[in-house]
């Protein structure tokens, strides 16, 4: 697994979820769209921690910067 995503990328990625989070716990987004916002959050974290996203592979992007 190549890393393809840079530090900007993670940590947006780190903020969004607890954000999301955030949201589902003090129950202002409940029922479906609640489970649905924290799954999203949970896969944004476990992705920003790998620094890997598998949707980057499909697209051929990254976000990581060039190394010399």
């Amino acid at each position: 697994m190549k890393k393809n995503m840079g530090n900007v990328d993670r940590i947006l990625r780190i903020i969004v979820a607890l954000a999301l989070g955030a949201l589902y716990f003090m129950e202002i987004v409940t029922g479906t769209l609640g489970i649905v916002l924290l799954v999203v959050g949970v896969v944004f974290l476990l992705t920003s921690f790998v620094s890997f996203c598998p949707l980057y592979t499909m697209f051929k992007m990254s976000t990581r910067p060039k190394e010399a």
